[in-house]
């Protein structure tokens, strides 16, 4: 964990990593350059799973084939066929068997697909935005916090990459804050139901039709849990299969889809809603140790809730077809595990503690769940590129340089979990990124802060808002978050897709992207 001294000779020249780090100029804490170290094992696991569907690609088409000679068969072929299965009797049970079998076999492996009908981010009323100069004024009139604290913050916020428009709950508007438990749960009402609201006005989906529900929140977990309020709510039926995250980080939105995913599997012809939200209301800190201080300045109010459905007919008005998910967990390393760690100061004061280490943990989590998506996105050119330098460097010890896959070749888009400034900086420079493949989680960042899990719904709502998905397009959304924990999802876009009535930028996008502290 980060000390209170170091964290105080850091004060100075403080930067924000993308769960809320903290890099210092004089030695410039960065993400690894993490293409170019990468474990052959993690490459092996993304080719196990391609190699896990292509069954399911071989019984296609010699499924079509026999469609089509069967077809061109006339009468007389026909009357042939049969004679010759009556006589035949082994080779009919033979070929029966294996009809039957390699049907069953394709039913049982074949994946259904999720389509992504509509999603709905929650925008806060304009009376709970928070420029800097009322928090900084507020954090004073508490009382909680020294000088060198507010010195602190102050450099924080001017640094992160945030705007003077992102929002806090009303709890922490008030002077003294209020952060109860009933403070807590208006807060999650106000941001979930919100969501839903929209959600299923845009949607036209009766509650009563949604058979599975994921609620993902990290730091508040009530009892009864927030799924249930939402089954409150909305009177969703009784033998809805509802599922409560809890103390998951950043990167449970992508978990909370990867489980939905699965129970679209085995639940036929239903809806899932996911609802991603975090809760600042009891989990505001309000102590003087510097490694807790920096989720103040960074998360903020949002939410955002999905509807997904494993319904063919869905297909017609979805925006987007579910094309991967990766997850990695580094939860086994004992540095990985501790680096984003919710406990209590000397003071006995609650808050999380970031570790000095996470810039470099998040960058090997990441290394490895990039290097298992690639064989699953890459180009075969790419992947031979990549493969060959790789083996000649790890097997041969060529003296040869790995070379980088062009990601930009497998995604139209990117989504990269709006953390902090530097894990932007650092992917957009390790992937050989655009300015404009990054904009989204910039601006994001910028308008609306870190709102944890749903931060990726916000960039995807930004990227339609400006018109820039087509039909055919790939998005790749990429969260990391405590555990330590790096997850990915893969989407199509099914047609050329347009922004949803209720979208968070509906009447600001004109005014993004704007130039941000460098």
């Amino acid at each position: 964990m980060v000390g209170a001294p170091a964290q105080a000779a850091a004060a100075a020249a403080a930067n924000c990593d993308g769960s809320g780090g903290v890099q210092v100029h004089q030695s410039r804490r960065v993400l690894p350059d993490f293409l170019q170290s990468v474990n052959l094992k993690y490459v092996k696991l993304g080719y196990h799973y391609l190699v896990s569907h292509i069954l399911t690609l071989c019984l296609v088409p010699l499924m079509a084939v026999i469609v089509v000679e069967a077809s061109q068969m006339n009468p007389d072929d026909i009357h042939q066929l049969w004679l010759h299965l009556q006589y035949n009797l082994v080779s009919v049970i033979t070929i029966s068997a294996i009809l039957v079998f390699g049907s069953t076999v394709y039913m049982m492996t074949r994946p259904r697909s999720v389509y992504l009908v509509d999603y709905a981010c929650y925008r806060p009323p304009a009376d709970l935005q928070a420029p800097f100069h009322r928090f900084m004024e507020h954090s004073r009139l508490t009382g909680d916090f020294d000088e060198s604290s507010l010195e602190f913050q102050r450099k924080i916020l001017e640094r992160s990459g945030l705007g003077e428009e992102t929002y806090v709950p009303a709890a922490m508007h008030s002077i003294p804050p209020r952060p109860s438990m009933a403070a807590a749960r208006e807060e999650a009402e106000q941001v979930m139901f919100g969501a839903l609201d929209n959600l299923f006005l845009n949607t036209n989906i009766k509650p009563k039709d949604i058979g599975i529900l994921v609620v993902n929140c990290s730091l508040f977990n009530p009892t009864p849990s927030l799924s249930a309020m939402i089954v409150n709510k909305y009177k969703l039926r009784g033998n809805v299969k509802s599922f409560n995250l809890g103390g998951m980080g950043c990167s449970a939105g992508v978990i909370a889809l990867d489980l939905a995913k699965d129970m679209l599997q085995i639940q036929r012809n239903t809806y899932a809603v996911v609802v991603s939200t975090e809760n600042i209301t009891q989990n505001w800190y309000f102590g003087n140790k510097k490694s807790m201080l920096i989720p103040n300045c960074l998360f903020r109010l949002g939410g955002a809730a999905v509807l997904l459905s494993n319904k063919s007919v869905d297909r017609r008005r979805a925006k987007y077809k579910l094309v991967h998910v990766v997850r990695t967990h580094r939860g086994a390393d004992d540095k990985a595990f501790q680096c984003v760690y919710q406990e209590q100061d000397g003071a006995g004061k609650t808050g999380v503690s970031l570790s000095k280490d996470l810039m470099a943990i998040a960058g090997e989590a990441l290394k490895i769940n990039i290097t298992t998506l690639g064989p699953l996105v890459l180009p075969i050119s790419e992947q031979l590129l990549f493969f060959v330098t790789l083996v000649a460097k790890k097997l041969f010890k060529a003296n040869v340089k790995p070379y980088i896959p062009d990601f930009k070749l497998a995604f139209d888009h990117f989504c990269i979990h709006a953390g902090g400034r530097a894990v932007i900086d650092e992917l957009e420079k390790n992937l050989q990124l655009q300015p404009v493949h990054v904009e989204a989680s910039r601006m994001t960042l910028h308008r609306f802060g870190n709102t944890s899990s749903s931060s990726i719904w916000y960039e995807l709502a930004y990227t339609e808002a400006k018109g820039r998905v087509r039909k055919g397009h790939r998005v790749w959304q990429i969260a990391f978050g405590s555990g330590f924990k790096c997850n990915s999802a893969v989407w199509e876009a099914l047609r050329h897709v347009k922004p949803s009535p209720d979208s968070p930028w509906e009447d600001c996008i004109h005014k993004y992207p704007v130039p941000t502290v460098a």
